[in-house]
């Protein structure tokens, strides 16, 4: 528990919020005596991703809708500038640079084909993928049973 609360206050100095304030409400010790605080606790960072999601989404819809086919250009940019930043803040101390990379290269990641508005550009309905599937089963079909009728060929000779 005591890790869970370092990186997140790790992660909470790298966004520039200070966590000074909510060691004495959320720490460890504070939550292992008071178990609501653990349940307000787990609200907050539901929350909390729920907004980061939501800011990431449109931020990176605005910037896909603003390139357009030159997007990863920006994305690479952005991450490069971004690793480049994070290097140099924690030039002398490598090790507190490892949570600030992996939130950036998370970040990366979910802005590429996966992300949110890759998936909302597809705009084939249920019956249309239904149909798919059901023209890929018939191509199985049909290759089962010309391997089927080349073994019952190669049985007979």
């Amino acid at each position: 528990m005591d890790t869970f609360w370092r990186i997140w206050t790790d992660l909470l100095d790298v966004l520039g919020i200070d966590a000074s304030n909510l060691t004495h409400y959320f720490s460890p010790a504070a939550i292992a005596n008071n178990p609501t605080r653990a349940l307000l606790l787990i609200g907050a960072i539901l929350l909390a991703y729920w907004f980061l999601s939501l800011f990431l989404g449109f931020f990176f819809y605005l910037l896909h809708m603003l390139f357009g086919r030159f997007f990863w250009i920006a994305r690479v940019a952005l991450f490069t500038l971004s690793c480049v930043y994070i290097l140099q803040k924690y030039e002398g101390d490598p090790e507190h640079a490892v949570l600030p990379l992996c939130f950036v290269v998370a970040v990366y990641f979910m802005t590429g084909p996966v992300g949110f508005y890759w998936r909302r550009n597809s705009n084939s309905s249920l019956e249309e993928k239904m149909d798919h599937l059901d023209s890929q089963i018939r191509l199985l079909n049909i290759r089962l049973s010309r391997v089927i009728e080349n073994l019952d060929r190669g049985s007979d000779q």
